[in-house]
């Protein structure tokens, strides 16, 4: 059994989680979408520096060979924003109000080699626990296709599903979900 260690991200972590992300996206999501979707899809994932700003982004770590790896990253947000790294078309950084608005789990990913280890299990856990200390009652994602059975596993129901064609004419779908805390 893998032990894995948890915590905040910093800003040292940005290229390491990069990495992971680039990895993840590109291997993890070849069972459901097309190479020109997978590209599609980069067009809005990535590093988000508010989330780390904001210490609501976690690093999953365990260890190899006697060296700390990094095999998952993701974590929740106070910040209207749904999804996308900071290069995305049409953020809304504001912060949300615990009273009204819902925290969004944000920009999770596991490392290729490391899938189907409770990775993502433990981030949702982690992201969900921190958004209700933090006084929200409900939570919502932009899910990418590959990540939609996960979410629906874990209680998200499907709220909307929205579809961009993208720059390369590629379809990105993005479906919202949503739970109570």
């Amino acid at each position: 059994m893998t032990n894995f260690t948890n915590r905040v991200a910093t800003p040292d972590d940005v290229p390491l989680i990069g990495e992971l992300m680039r990895a993840a996206i590109l291997e993890n999501m070849k069972s459901f979408l097309s190479a020109a979707e997978i590209e599609a899809a980069q067009e809005t994932m990535g590093v988000d520096l508010t989330l780390i700003q904001d210490q609501t982004y976690f690093v999953i770590e365990t260890v190899k060979h006697d060296q700390s790896i990094m095999v998952g990253c993701g974590g929740w947000g106070k910040r209207k924003t749904l999804y996308g790294g900071d290069h995305t078309v049409g953020r809304d950084d504001s912060f949300s109000d615990p009273k009204v608005d819902a925290a969004r789990i944000r920009a999770m990913y596991t490392h290729p080699s490391w899938t189907r280890c409770g990775i993502g299990t433990l981030l949702l856990e982690l992201s969900e626990a921190a958004a209700r200390e933090a006084g929200f009652s409900k939570i919502d994602l932009g899910a990418t296709i590959p990540g939609e059975p996960f979410y629906l596993a874990r209680g998200y129901v499907e709220v909307s599903r929205d579809t961009h064609i993208t720059a390369n004419g590629a379809n990105s779908v993005v479906i919202k979900m949503e739970k109570t805390l």
